[in-house]
């Protein structure tokens, strides 16, 4: 385990650098910059304008800035300066990760909670009425788009609160007067601001995890080994859940190593819909802004938990599977 792990460390070092390396310049191909909109302001004199570049670090040459935040970041973990918000990266970015994070991951737990009972039900109740229906639901909600999807249920929302006076959150992590609730009526007001777009990912998302599933399990069900399981005397159950999935979800474990970006990635556009304050605002707004180091470090921090997260799932396919061995 120790070998594959420092295997692991060495192989990403160019990894990451050819990484910072590109994300770094092509940021930098766009046209202008973040002063772009005070150099067309006549009311800024040019005094000025090389004042705030000399302020922002704008007046070097591109390679001498990617150098000097490689160094800060490599020695001190200091992913810049954001221009937009005059902090550390670190500190604009950590607040809105852990937003998103939490609705991340109750978005994960309604993800597998409805794609892997309606996978295996699918596979075992192949052609059935009921797998019928649900391949149906499951071809419509792969043609919308999560962040569609999110407006269609605002709409509904907003005729229930209309018809009945239900104060169903629909937008925000918060409601007013959060500061002054007991902590345990924060933790409620917090999760019922999460439920919604939470759900709304699962149900977009658990769409086509549903048909892998299926497909996959339809697929081992077929084998040689579970016709001698089931010739044994293995129970159905057993048969299905400790052979068959298991097995069936290898390709799935595989791509775990994706979770760890994706966490703190946020949950997209769907963020923006239900005005939540997580990470893709945040991103769309320093893309807008052209904010250099704050775009440029979250998507290095992104790329850092990727290759951890591959490593994990290397680690937990040796797990799942015997055959496999990590070393």
């Amino acid at each position: 385990m120790i070998p594959f792990l420092l295997r692991r460390v060495v192989q990403s070092i160019p990894t990451l650098f050819l990484a910072s390396l590109l994300i770094f310049f092509v940021i930098q191909l766009a046209p202008g910059d973040f002063l772009t909109p005070a150099k067309l302001n006549p009311n800024i004199s040019p005094e000025q304008i090389a004042a705030l570049e000399s302020n922002f670090g704008l007046d070097r040459h591109p390679i001498e800035q990617y150098l000097l935040w490689m160094k800060n970041m490599i020695f001190n973990l200091n992913f810049g300066l954001s221009f937009q918000y005059q902090q550390p990266v670190l500190d604009v970015a950590i607040p809105r990760v852990l937003n998103s994070l939490w609705l991340v991951l109750l978005n994960l737990i309604f993800f597998y909670a409805i794609a892997i009972p309606l996978g295996v039900y699918g596979a075992v109740r192949q052609n059935s009425l009921g797998d019928k229906a649900v391949n149906v639901v499951l071809y419509f909600l792969l043609g919308f788009p999560s962040f569609f999807l999110a407006l269609i249920v605002i709409y509904f929302i907003l005729q229930i609160r209309n018809a009945t006076g239900w104060d169903i959150p629909i937008n925000g992590m918060t409601s007013n007067g959060f500061d002054a609730m007991a902590p345990l009526e924060k933790v409620w007001d917090v999760l019922k601001h999460l439920l919604i777009p939470a759900l709304v990912l699962a149900i977009s998302d658990a769409a086509g995890l549903t048909r892998v599933i299926r497909g996959l399990m339809l697929e081992v069900m077929r084998s040689d080994y579970i016709r001698t399981a089931r010739a044994k005397g293995v129970s159905e159950r057993t048969a299905i859940w400790k052979h068959t999935f298991r097995n069936a979800i290898l390709p799935i474990v595989a791509g775990i190593g994706g979770l760890l970006p994706a966490a703190i990635s946020g949950a997209g556009l769907t963020e923006v819909v239900f005005a939540y304050p997580g990470i893709t605002p945040m991103i769309l707004d320093a893309i807008n802004t052209q904010d250099l180091y704050l775009i440029a470090g979250f998507t290095v921090l992104g790329t850092v938990l990727l290759v951890i997260g591959n490593a994990l799932s290397d680690i937990l396919l040796a797990v799942v599977d015997p055959r496999i061995k990590v070393g």
